[in-house]
C-alpha cells in the first residue's frame, strides 16, 4: 500500500518528463512526403524512419534540449534543436533540401508498390524525363540509344541491311529482356521484332530498369530483366512539343506531343513521321541504314470520374515499309548481279485501358488490359514470310498498404496467338499460347535499416505445365549515406521461333517449336550493389557498385538438322552469365561527370564442353561530360569502349572506341541543337568484310560494331 501511494505522488513528475513528437518529412519546394526517412535523437537511444506518407512519432522523449539528425539519401544532412515539453503541440513539418544534381523523389511504377525509388528493395534504375528527351537530340526516331548508355544493357543489330536489332541485358539474348509499355507486355513473341526501332521516345515521361531474374512481377520472359517504358499523363498546363530532326545520312523526323487535363477529362496524343534514304557509307554495295518509312499514332484518353476513380483508354499504331540489301536494287537499278534485298513491311496496333480505384488511404484496386495486333511481312530475293500475332493481357490487381508492410495480390492472363500465312512452300509456324497467373507481393518495413521485400508468382502454360517463382529483395541502410540492395528470384521463358538465331536467318526453314520435344527454359539469378552518395562544398559524388548472377537451364539454340532445316532444341547444359557493374557520377555545380563500367563473363556449358557466349564484349567502358548553363545552353560529351567479342563462327572481333558531342541552344518557347555521333568514324566495314560469298548471294557474319560511321544530325525542338 506504502508503494503504491508513493507511484501516485510521483505520477505527475513523470508525465510532465514524458512528451511525444510528431513529424512530416517533405522535400523542400516541391513539399512532396518523403518515405524512409530516418530520425536520430543525437543523445538519446531514440531513433526513428519515416513512413509511406512521410509521417514519424516519437513518445516518452524527456524533458531538455535535445538535438536530432534528419537524413535520407540523396538529401543534405539536417540538423535541429527541440525542447520539450514543446510550447506549441501538432504536428511539425521539416523540410530537405535535395543534393545538388540529385534527383527529386520519385516513385517507381513496375514493382507495382507505388514507392520512391530511394525505399524499393528492389533494384531499379530509373531514366528520368529530361534525360529521355535529351537523347532523344541524338536519337529522335527510337529508343536503341537511350537503352544502350546504361551499364550492362547491350543492343545488338541482328541484320547487317535492314538495320533490325535486339537488346541484351548482362550477356543474355535479347528474347530474355521483357520489354513493358506502362506495365503492358506489348513487345512480346513475334511482336518484339524491330520494337527498338519503332519506339520513338517524345511521349515517354520514364524508362525503369530491372536487371535479373524478374519473371515474378510480370511473367515469363523476363530472365535477364525488363525494361518499362511509362509514357506521359496528363496535366493542367497544356503541354505541346514539336521535334524536328535531319541527318547527314539522309534521316528526317518529324514528332510532336500534345497533353492536358480539363476538369474530368484529359488527353494526350503523339504522332511521329521518321524516315531515312537508303546509306551506305562503306561504299560495299550494301545499305548500312536501310531506306524506310514509318508513322507512329498514338492517341489516349483520361477520365477522372472521382477523386477515387480514374479510367485512360489508349490506341498504338505503327506503320512501316523497310527495305535494305543491294544499293543499285533500293535505288531501281538492279540486275541479275545487283538483287539481294531484305524487306520488311509491318503493322502494329494495340489498344490499352486501365481502371484504378481507391477505396481509402490504405485500399485500392486496379483492372487493366492490353489487346495487340502485329503484322510482319519480310520478302527475300527466293523467300517470303507473313505472320500475324494475336496477344492479349488482362490483369487484376489489389493493393494495400499499411503503417508496417504494403501487399499487393493479384492475377492475369496472358494469350499469344501466333498465325502464318503460307507464301512459300514449308511447314507453318503457327501456335497457340495462354499463360494464367496469380501473384502476392509483400513489402515489409522490418526496421529503421531493413525493408524487406517478397514476391510469389505461380503460372500455368499450356503444354508446358506449372511454374512457380519465388522472389526476395532487401535494402539494408547502413548509414545515410550508404545503402545495400540484395536479391534473387526464378524465372522462365516459354519456347518460340522468335530468337536472334531465327532473326538471322530471316525465319527461313526455321521448324516450328514443339511442345513434346522443347521445354522451358528455366532461370535463377541473385544480384546484390551498395550505393553510396556525399557532398562536400559545392561537390557531389555518388557511388553504385553490382554484381549479378544468372543460370539458365535447358537454353534454346538453333541446330542444323536433316534437310537443311533449322530445329531450335534444348541443349543439355546451361548459360551461366556473372559479373559486375560499376557507375560513378561527380557533380560540381552545372558540371557533371559519369562514368561507368561493366564486366561480364557469358559462357555456355554444352555437354561438358565451355564456349563463350557470342556477341558478348567482357569489358565495356562508358562515360560522359555533361555541362549545363540554365535555360541557355547544354554540352555534352560521351565515350564508350567495347573489348574484343566472340563471334558465331569462332573468330573474334577486334576492340574500338566510340565518341559523340551534342550541343543544344535554348530560348524559353524553343532550342537548336547538333549531334556529332561517332565522329571517329568506327565502322565494322574499316575492320574486315561484313560478308562472304558474291554480291548475288551474300552470307553475312555477325555484328558486333557501328556500321553506318560518323553521322550528324541536327534539328529544332518547340516547347508551347
Amino acid at each position: 500500500m506504502k508503494k503504491l501511494i508513493i507511484a501516485l505522488l510521483l505520477l505527475p513528475f513523470f508525465s510532465k518528463a514524458q512528451n511525444s513528437l510528431m513529424a512530416v518529412i517533405r522535400t523542400e519546394g516541391k513539399q512532396e512526403t518523403l518515405a524512409g526517412v530516418t530520425i536520430t535523437f543525437k543523445k538519446l537511444k531514440l531513433a526513428g524512419i519515416s513512413d509511406s506518407t512521410g509521417k514519424v512519432q516519437f513518445n516518452n522523449v524527456p524533458d531538455g534540449t535535445w538535438e536530432v539528425v534528419i537524413s535520407s539519401i540523396g538529401y543534405k544532412e539536417l540538423e535541429m534543436e527541440f525542447v520539450f515539453p514543446v510550447k506549441a503541440p501538432g504536428i511539425i513539418q521539416i523540410y530537405l533540401e535535395p543534393l545538388p544534381g540529385e534527383l527529386e523523389e520519385v516513385t517507381v511504377n513496375s514493382t507495382r508498390s507505388n514507392r520512391s525509388i530511394r525505399n524499393t528493395p528492389t533494384r531499379v534504375e530509373f531514366i528520368a524525363e529530361e534525360e529521355v528527351h535529351e537523347e532523344a537530340s541524338m536519337r529522335p526516331g527510337d529508343i536503341k540509344m537511350l537503352l544502350a548508355e546504361s551499364t550492362g544493357i547491350q543492343t545488338q543489330q541482328t541484320s547487317p541491311t535492314t538495320g533490325n536489332a535486339g537488346i541484351r541485358i548482362q550477356g543474355m539474348d535479347g528474347r530474355y529482356t521483357q520489354i513493358l509499355k506502362d506495365g503492358f507486355p506489348v513487345y512480346s513473341g513475334a511482336a518484339g521484332g524491330l520494337g527498338l526501332l519503332q519506339t520513338p521516345p517524345l511521349d515517354l515521361r520514364q524508362v525503369e530498369i530491372i536487371k535479373g531474374s524478374s519473371s515474378t512481377l510480370y511473367g515469363g520472359g523476363a530472365i535477364a530483366g525488363l525494361i518499362n517504358l511509362i509514357t506521359k499523363v496528363p496535366a493542367d498546363k497544356m503541354e505541346l512539343n514539336f521535334h524536328f530532326n535531319a541527318t547527314s545520312a539522309g534521316g528526317l523526323d518529324i514528332n510532336s506531343f500534345y497533353g492536358q487535363r480539363f476538369k474530368k477529362a484529359g488527353v494526350t496524343f503523339f504522332v511521329s513521321r521518321n524516315t531515312n534514304m537508303a546509306y551506305d557509307p562503306a561504299n560495299i554495295s550494301f545499305s548500312a541504314i536501310p531506306k524506310f518509312e514509318r508513322y507512329t499514332l498514338n492517341p489516349k484518353l483520361f477520365l477522372y470520374f472521382t477523386d477515387k476513380t480514374k479510367f485512360n483508354f489508349g490506341v498504338n499504331t505503327t506503320f512501316e515499309n523497310r527495305l535494305g540489301g543491294d544499293m543499285q536494287l533500293i535505288e531501281g537499278r538492279g540486275d541479275s548481279t545487283h538483287s539481294y534485298f531484305e524487306r520488311n513491311k509491318t503493322k502494329r496496333l494495340s489498344t490499352q485501358f486501365t481502371l484504378d480505384h481507391k477505396f481509402n488511404d490504405k485500399s485500392s484496386f486496379k483492372l487493366k488490359n492490353s489487346a495487340g495486333y502485329f503484322n510482319r511481312i519480310i520478302n527475300s530475293r527466293d523467300y517470303s514470310f507473313n505472320g500475324t500475332q494475336y496477344s492479349s493481357f488482362t490483369e487484376a490487381t489489389f493493393v494495400n498498404k499499411r503503417k508496417a508492410s504494403d501487399w499487393v495480390a493479384g492475377l492475369n492472363v496472358l494469350t499469344d496467338h501466333f498465325k502464318e500465312n503460307q507464301t512459300t512452300p514449308g511447314i507453318l509456324r503457327d501456335y497457340n499460347q495462354t499463360t494464367l497467373g496469380i501473384f502476392i507481393q509483400n513489402t515489409w518495413n522490418t526496421y529503421s535499416w531493413l525493408i524487406v521485400e517478397t514476391g510469389l508468382r505461380g503460372d500455368y502454360v499450356n503444354d508446358y505445365g506449372a511454374v512457380l517463382l519465388p522472389r526476395i529483395s532487401a535494402l539494408f541502410t547502413i548509414t545515410p549515406q550508404l545503402t545495400s540492395r540484395i536479391g534473387g528470384g526464378l524465372g522462365y521463358k516459354t519456347p518460340t521461333i522468335f530468337t536472334e538465331e531465327s532473326e538471322k536467318l530471316l525465319y527461313k526453314n526455321v521448324m516450328p517449336v514443339n511442345a513434346a520435344i522443347n521445354k522451358l527454359e528455366k532461370s535463377v539469378g541473385a544480384n546484390w550493389d551498395f550505393n553510396y552518395k556525399t557532398s562536400f562544398q559545392k561537390i557531389s559524388f555518388s557511388l553504385n557498385q553490382f554484381f549479378f548472377y544468372t543460370l539458365l537451364k535447358n537454353p534454346l539454340f538453333i541446330e542444323t538438322v536433316a534437310g537443311g532445316f533449322s530445329q531450335l532444341q534444348n541443349i543439355p547444359g546451361q548459360i551461366v552469365s556473372r559479373g559486375a557493374e560499376t557507375n560513378i557520377r561527380l557533380g560540381y555545380q552545372d558540371l557533371a561527370l559519369y562514368l561507368g563500367y561493366t564486366y561480364t563473363n557469358a559462357e555456355i556449358h554444352n555437354n561438358g564442353t565451355i564456349t563463350e557466349n557470342r556477341l558478348t564484349p567482357k569489358h565495356r567502358f562508358n562515360g560522359a561530360l555533361v555541362y549545363e548553363i540554365e535555360d541557355k545552353w547544354k554540352f555534352g560529351s560521351e565515350f564508350y569502349y567495347f573489348s574484343k567479342q566472340k563471334l558465331s563462327d569462332g573468330t573474334t572481333g577486334r576492340d574500338y572506341w566510340l565518341t559523340g558531342l551534342v550541343v543544344e541552344k535554348l530560348w524559353k518557347p524553343f532550342s537548336l541543337f547538333i549531334n556529332f555521333e561517332n565522329f571517329g568514324d568506327v565502322r565494322q566495314t574499316k575492320f574486315e568484310s561484313i560478308f562472304n560469298g558474291t554480291l548475288t548471294n551474300p552470307v553475312f557474319k555477325d555484328i558486333y560494331a557501328p556500321l553506318e560511321g560518323f553521322v550528324v544530325n541536327g534539328g529544332l525542338k518547340i516547347r508551347l
